[in-house]
């Protein structure tokens, strides 16, 4: 994660190499790693083929250059196009492109040429994400300070209904609310049906343990959370005495994982599995939440199929706010 594609190729396969000596790895597990078209070569890309890593991400966000300077990116939208290009040169079978949607003055026109221009080389996922205002940014702040105006709510709302019929039209499945992977002709995301989403968020989402290595990381093992110290100095040093980098964990009460679990499935096209999350916590999902659940179908945010409950198209765009009335 982060820009790791500041690294040089040695210092990535030792990352590899390392995991593979601490830890049982998988012979189809799934090494991804984030890049910066500005940073990339296609001996870099290369490089990293050779040293294991299989599914490559390119931080895109716009092929729109008012919209690249608006979010500071140093890259230009041709360093995108050689970028993927150079990708499927180096030989990998699994490419993602992340996008940002929903910014300053972006209309649907616009809009539509960042998405046809990402699938016209087909990469195997895409992943659309609305803007938002992180309290704190320097984003927020000039938001708050009038230096530009953000899009209405209906407006964000047209662009993400654009993108899941733009989409779905050209052969990608939606999976979870930004994220859609190809499909083959016969509508399977591959041969093995997942293969093109992305397998390390879908254990974020699905409450998988996992190991967070390097600054500011987070570790999960149910029902604990943990994370490392931000500063890089402060966690070399811990490891340096023999320590676990941690800042901080905590344990999660049944009540806080409940949450997650609804917020986490939700998010997922799939939905809450119903029978699943029962036997888990030990309680009825329909007749915890009867009341809430009936109020959100009316209003047509959430709809019940195959025992599972899902965000409509519309619940979509108002995530947090529905599963907080679970809450």
């Amino acid at each position: 994660g982060g820009t790791p594609s500041v690294l040089d190729v040695k210092a990535i396969g030792r990352i590899i190499e390392k995991a593979h000596q601490s830890y049982k790895i998988l012979t189809n597990a799934e090494v991804t790693m984030e890049v910066n078209p500005g940073t990339l070569t296609i001996e870099k890309l290369r490089g990293y083929r050779s040293a294991g890593v299989n599914r490559i991400n390119i931080g895109v966000q716009s092929f729109d250059p008012a919209n690249l300077c608006f979010l500071g990116r140093v890259h230009s939208s041709s360093d995108s196009d050689l970028a993927v290009k150079w990708a499927f040169e180096a030989g990998f079978k699994n490419i993602g492109l992340d996008l940002i949607c929903g910014l300053p003055g972006q209309i649907k026109k616009s809009w539509l040429l960042d998405l046809q221009r990402a699938v016209e080389s087909e990469p195997q996922h895409l992943s659309c994400n609305m803007l938002t205002y992180e309290t704190g940014t320097l984003l927020d702040q000039d938001r708050q300070k009038g230096r530009f105006t953000p899009l209405a709510e209906q407006q964000v709302s047209d662009l993400f209904e654009t993108t899941i019929a733009f989409l779905s039209a050209h052969g990608y499945i939606q999976y979870e609310i930004s994220n859609f992977a190809l499909a083959c002709s016969d509508g399977s995301a591959n041969q093995n049906l997942e293969y093109n989403q992305s397998r390390h968020n879908k254990k974020y989402w699905s409450f998988a343990p996992y190991i967070g290595l390097g600054p500011s990381a987070h570790s999960f093992l149910e029902p604990q959370r943990s994370w490392n110290h931000p500063n890089v100095k402060k966690y070399i040093q811990e490891l340096a005495a023999d320590k676990l980098p941690i800042e901080g964990k905590e344990v999660l009460s049944q009540e806080q994982l409940m949450i997650e679990a609804v917020y986490l499935g939700l998010k997922q096209t799939k939905g809450i599995l119903v029978d699943v999350f029962d036997k888990k916590f030990g309680v009825s999902f329909k007749e915890m939440f009867g009341e809430v659940i009936i109020g959100l179908e009316e209003e047509g945010y959430i709809k019940f199929f195959q025992n599972r409950c899902a965000l409509t198209s519309r619940g979509m765009l108002f995530l947090d706010s529905v599963a907080s009335m679970f809450i």
